[in-house]
């Protein structure tokens, strides 16, 4: 298959046109609506599409060529894995460095929904705190197996929030409105998101998120870390990650929450982002990060 500038325009490949157009992808004049349909095209035309996922300036940034997607040597940076009704996206500085610089995971409900289930970015030049691993070398899987207490405490009086093992490089305003454009042009007018930690879900809603499921326990999150509530009396220093003040800040308080002082796992949210439409909901208002 050949291409006329790849991630945009018109794809050719023998007795099938492809067209990634403002408003839809279009195959043969029949629009696609659904990640399985897109996962049915020849891989290089898969590529096109997720292409258009990634900004162009952090392309140029970490010499990325556009066009092979790959470094000087010829060797790739960016690895899209498609299948069924799930996608993952990474963006590389070097084929051996240790984290990519974006990882994208989402993917299709039964339903036809879109949802985000993983979306996190490293700055490659920041220090490296060994969350993702305990003192064994095994993998904590976000806190939820094992954890790295010393580490976890370096990040955070680092300024990282919980499960980041480095600064991030903040893309979300920059490929928000990408996303936006790719559940538009697959005929969508809104995509799902799960957020895996508290930080992640009052981001989110700055971003324009609004809730399918669990707006009321972050309003109870919020409530209860004033003065006098159940979740500021348990910020009684008995861990380093449940200081006094800490309800002042959003890391402060996923630090606590990541730390178990709901005592319940972080869990029930559910939100959505509807294309061009901010929900205006704000259950952490003034709140400093």
């Amino acid at each position: 298959m050949a291409s006329r500038s790849p991630g945009f325009g018109a794809l050719w490949g023998p007795g099938m046109e492809i067209e990634i157009r403002s408003d839809r992808f279009v195959v043969d004049g029949r629009p696609l609506a659904s990640l399985r349909e897109i996962h049915r095209l020849p891989e290089e035309a898969q590529r096109a599409i997720y292409r258009t996922l990634i900004p162009d300036f952090l392309l140029e940034r970490y010499g990325i060529d556009p066009l092979t997607l790959c470094d000087p040597a010829g060797r790739p940076l960016v690895r899209i894995r498609g299948e069924n009704a799930e996608v993952e996206i990474e963006v590389w500085r070097r084929v051996d460095d240790r984290d990519p610089l974006v990882y994208l995971h989402f993917a299709e409900t039964l339903h036809n929904r879109i949802i985000v289930l993983l979306f996190m970015t490293n700055d490659p030049e920041s220090p490296r705190f060994d969350v993702d691993r305990d003192r064994e070398g095994r993998p904590t899987k976000y806190g939820t197996v094992s954890r790295n207490i010393e580490a976890e405490i370096a990040a955070m009086q680092f300024g990282l929030a919980p499960g980041q093992v480095r600064r991030g490089l903040r893309l979300t305003k920059h490929m928000l409105p990408l996303f936006e454009q790719f559940i538009r042009r697959l005929g969508h007018d809104l995509f799902l998101v799960e957020p895996l930690a508290y930080h992640a879900a009052i981001l989110f809603e700055r971003y324009g998120c609004g809730y399918i499921e669990g707006r009321t326990k972050m309003e109870w999150i919020h409530r209860e870390f004033q003065p006098g509530g159940v979740l500021h009396r348990r910020l009684d220093g008995s861990t380093p990650f449940r200081q006094p003040g800490m309800e002042r800040t959003v890391r402060g308080r996923s630090w606590a929450i990541y730390d178990g002082i709901l005592g319940e796992p972080f869990d029930g949210i559910r939100m959505y982002k509807r294309v061009g439409h901010h929900a205006g909901i704000c259950t952490f208002p003034d709140a400093a990060w």
